[in-house]
């Protein structure tokens, strides 16, 4: 098969219970020119023999890529290494996707004009929860080309959005692999795509997001568990989006805030901090934050104790 325009990318850990909604509405895509890889960060349920059965039936390229469980970041890294289409995109593994989503990000990539294209990663749309409800906010307007970081400050949208990304960006952005845990959230990486590159944004209801799926997780989360990845994604973020702190002030200082918390709980002191972040700007939000922080960081203690 030659190189494919996509490949749709689902990182998946014990979901063979929820992987058929991927299967399904990729087989009815309209738009056939990409490759299906599936990245098994470490399952122990029946997925490498669901897999099987539909690389059996050949109606989808598909490519499995079992890996040993260490965590999001590594499987997303992996995923780029092995990637071949020019579009990459993530589909979880309890999700799916309208008949006509890679035909309609396709038909609004080409829509940007050639000479324009270098300077956008992708293109973005809306999200949809299994009853057909929209999730989150639309864009002002359609489409709207902008950085995510001038979505999120400027135009204040909110909520679950999906779409596609140049492959070639992301390889030169892979997430750091020596950090404890088993997750970084996205917004390390949006925060690193926005200095250089715009988004185009469309409002096209094209993923199908689940929220009937029962979680992994009972009770409260240990917020120390992925401490390191949250305090290097809040690091970027203040680093990368502190001079929009005059439209969103509260939104910068609460990322501020959870940067103390986290590096706290990952044990990274005060000194540390502050010194790991090379703005003024994100200093002096740091410092404004460091009560609040500490406040946070004392009551996941005192939870922890009685948990």
């Amino acid at each position: 098969m030659a190189s494919p325009v996509f490949t749709v990318f689902t990182p998946t850990y014990n979901r063979a219970h929820t992987l058929h909604r991927c299967y399904e509405s990729l087989k009815q895509q309209t738009f056939r020119d990409f490759e299906w890889l599936i990245v098994d960060d470490g399952s122990t349920d029946e997925t490498a023999d669901l897999i099987a059965g539909w690389q059996a039936e050949n109606l989808l390229h598909i490519r499995y890529e079992p890996r040993p469980h260490r965590g999001a970041h590594h499987v997303h890294n992996h995923s780029l290494r092995v990637a071949q289409g020019q579009l990459w995109i993530k589909l979880d593994s309890d999700d799916g996707c309208v008949p006509t989503a890679l035909d309609r990000l396709w038909h609004h990539w080409m829509g940007i004009p050639e000479a324009e294209r270098e300077g956008f990663s992708g293109v973005t749309g809306l999200c949809r929860d299994h009853e057909g409800a929209l999730v989150g906010s639309r864009f002002p307007r359609d489409p709207l080309d902008c950085t995510s970081a001038d979505l999120e400050y400027i135009h204040k949208v909110r909520g679950e959005k999906w779409g596609c990304l140049r492959a070639d960006i992301l390889r030169g952005l892979p997430y750091p692999e020596d950090v404890p845990g088993h997750f970084i959230p996205e917004s390390f990486l949006w925060a690193q795509v926005a200095q250089k590159y715009k988004t185009r944004h469309i409002n096209e209801e094209l993923r199908i997001y689940w929220t009937d799926a029962p979680s992994l997780v009972h009770g409260r989360p240990d917020p120390s568990r992925n401490a390191a990845g949250h305090r290097l994604m809040f690091q970027k973020v203040l680093d990368l989006e502190a001079s929009y702190v005059l439209r969103a002030p509260i939104r910068l200082l609460r990322a501020a805030v959870q940067y103390v918390r986290f590096g706290l709980l990952s044990g990274v002191g005060f000194w540390k901090q502050l010194h790991g972040l090379q703005s003024w700007l994100a200093r002096l939000l740091w410092a404004v934050a460091l009560p609040f922080g500490v406040l946070l960081f004392v009551r996941d203690r005192v939870r922890a104790r009685v948990r």
